[in-house]
């Protein structure tokens, strides 16, 4: 295969049949469709191109800046992209977590931007976000940026409509699967895709994974911030479940290890998804059936996560076992254990109690910055984590108070430290959101 440019090797990525041995469906043939193979290494470089094609040359005349809202493929395909066209690219974000993908990103020339935003995500109705003023001021008239929206642009799912969709029918023999099973980030490729299919046969089931809340998978919402994307629409999945980081790493190790596909963490939770929810509907079926199929999507490669891997499962790379995890709890475990406190009652606390509570914020430090609670001491959340192994930098007698952005991270942390031995560790039910809309003071660093 020869090519004029790099952008016509996007796309036309392999469907490969993972092996019945591997997953024990009996009844179902998986496949998985393998957009880590595009060129530059996920499912985001057909958006990217998608939406970024019918601005460059123009953008390149003017010498302007392309920008996304992005920490991760999206803005790798789209720094290369800008870079082919002799363009700066800048991401903006409230907060880089892989740090592999952040020096990729410095690599390829990215000017990386870290505003205070309340949520992983931008959330068009929160006008006092800083992610969402800037969002607004990229879409004025005159703006000096190439703004490629990819959370409201419909070029982001047409890509999809156009390519992906089209070429799982193909390599199906023009049939569609009888499910596809999506991670849903930006909702683009699922969206895009489940048109596609059900343009084909009405009756193909749609399953969208989301992280489990107050979790964290790279390039996958929560239940809670999917509603904030633009492109999610609700009616595109026939069910909506959710995985946990534990389940993305294992389906991940699977894929790796049994199938010799370098997957990342999203395609092993779209793996791990998949087969948990299939195997009931196999148990239904018999041998007298046409067998069925199933279709999800790899998104990216692994090498770009280690630093993820080795946070959550440092046993996997040579490093000492991991201790207490609050991300272990079941939500009965943290609704049961968990001591959550509202606002005025926070308040009453830290004014009368003796000693005075220790406030801990484990939000990121631009969002700290912009706005906490007067007397707060920030601890990132995943710093925190580690200082729960290795060594909290307060006594058991002391009393504290947890704040996250909406309080569920708070009531896990809050729950483990009640299990290990704290008698008195509380967390800010509804966190600082819920602070903010009661009008308890907030100060600015």
């Amino acid at each position: 295969m020869r090519y004029d440019s790099i952008t016509e090797a996007i796309g036309n990525t392999p469907l490969v049949r993972i092996d019945p041995a591997v997953h024990g469906l009996r009844h179902i043939d998986l496949y998985a469709k393998l957009e880590m193979l595009n060129p530059f290494g996920s499912v985001k470089d057909r958006p990217a191109w998608n939406m970024a094609r019918p601005l460059l040359e123009t953008a390149a005349e003017g010498g302007e800046t392309v920008v996304e809202l992005s920490s991760g493929n999206t803005a790798k395909a789209l720094a290369l992209l800008a870079g082919m066209h002799g363009l700066r690219f800048k991401s903006v974000t409230n907060r880089m977590r892989v740090p592999e993908i952040k020096e990729l990103l410095l690599l390829l020339g990215a000017e990386i931007e870290e505003l205070p935003g309340r949520s992983e995500c931008l959330d068009p109705t929160d006008t006092d976000d800083p992610l969402t003023r800037f969002h607004q001021a990229l879409s004025e008239p005159g703006s000096a940026y190439v703004h490629t929206d990819q959370y409201f642009n419909p070029r982001n799912t047409e890509a999809h409509a156009v390519g992906t969709g089209p070429e799982i029918v193909k390599d199906l023999d023009g049939r569609p699967p009888d499910w596809f099973i999506a991670c849903v980030g930006t909702a683009g490729s699922s969206t895009g895709v489940a048109r596609v299919l059900r343009e084909h046969d009405p009756g193909v089931r749609v399953l969208g994974l989301v992280a489990h809340k107050s979790d964290f998978i790279p390039g996958i919402r929560t239940i809670d911030e999917v509603h904030q994307v633009g492109l999610f629409d609700p009616a595109t999945y026939d069910t909506i479940e959710s995985v946990t980081s534990d389940e993305a790493i294992d389906g991940m190790l699977t894929l790796i290890r049994r199938c010799g596909l370098l997957s990342g963490p999203t395609g092993g939770a779209a793996y791990q998804g998949a087969i948990r929810h299939l195997r009931k509907a196999d148990a239904e079926l018999d041998a007298s059936q046409e067998r069925r199929t199933a279709v999800f999507i790899v998104c990216d490669r692994a090498e770009s996560y280690l630093s993820y891997v080795r946070q959550r499962r440092p046993e996997l790379l040579g490093g000492r076992l991991r201790g207490p995890s609050a991300a272990a709890l079941t939500e009965a475990e943290v609704r049961d254990e968990a001591k959550a406190v509202r606002t005025d009652d926070a308040r009453r606390w830290m004014a009368d109690a003796e000693p005075r509570p220790l406030v801990v914020d484990l939000r990121g430090p631009h969002a700290y910055a912009a706005l906490h609670i007067e007397g707060s001491v920030n601890i990132v959340d995943e710093l925190f984590d580690e200082l729960v192994r290795g060594g909290l930098p307060f006594s058991k007698r002391q009393p504290v108070l947890l704040a996250c952005p909406v309080g569920e991270k708070s009531a896990r942390y809050a729950a483990l430290l009640t299990r290990m031995g704290h008698p008195d560790v509380r967390s800010l039910a509804g966190g600082i959101v819920a602070w903010r809309d009661a009008g308890a003071p907030l100060v600015r660093e």
